[in-house]
């Protein structure tokens, strides 16, 4: 475990299964539909059980770099926030959305009164962003955050695999400098 104080909030890098997490909430990189799909989505999905599939339904889709907020079911985590990331292109754009699925996500953590977050590496699986890339625009994103808003003590990046831990612990040195 690595980490950075931002203001009166930790910043936290682990690697490992963002379903265990035992954060207020936890974060969904979801697709459009916000169905179950695979990797991060379909593994919180299959952890938080068929009521989540249920109420996601009921929600009506997320836009790309939004966020939406469900209850966690079966997950040790109240509550999953869902963020669409883009599917990486080149383009500009693709930073923009993907700063904005952090921001969203913190800010609905924010009005839910959420105090602990686990993230995963969104976008850097099926949809391609480059994971340095993204590491350094997550970071940012929540550095910005956590300097601006007191309320969420700790954000932690659960990353799954040594690929996009090694990534976000480069970013993360070079946030500190």
């Amino acid at each position: 475990m690595l980490s950075l104080k931002v203001g009166e909030s930790v910043l936290e890098l682990v690697q490992g299964d963002i379903t265990m997490q035992d954060t207020d909430a936890i974060v969904n990189a979801a697709n459009k539909e916000l169905a179950p799909g695979g990797g991060v989505s379909g593994a919180i999905h299959r952890a938080a059980g068929p009521k989540l599939w249920e109420e996601t339904g009921k929600i009506g889709g997320c836009a790309t770099g939004e966020a939406k907020i469900t209850y966690g079911y079966n997950l040790k985590a109240r509550y999953v926030i869902h963020t669409v990331g883009p599917v990486y292109s080149g383009s500009p754009e693709d930073a923009r959305l993907l700063r904005s699925c952090y921001l969203e996500s913190l800010k609905l953590a924010a009005v839910h009164d959420v105090r602990s977050i686990a993230f995963p590496a969104i976008s850097t699986g099926i949809f391609g962003y480059p994971v340095e890339e993204a590491a350094n625009i997550a970071l940012a994103a929540v550095r910005d955050f956590l300097l601006e808003n007191n309320n969420i003590s700790l954000v932690r990046f659960v990353l799954f695999g040594d690929r996009d831990f090694d990534a976000f612990r480069r970013a993360l040195a070079g946030l500190r400098s």
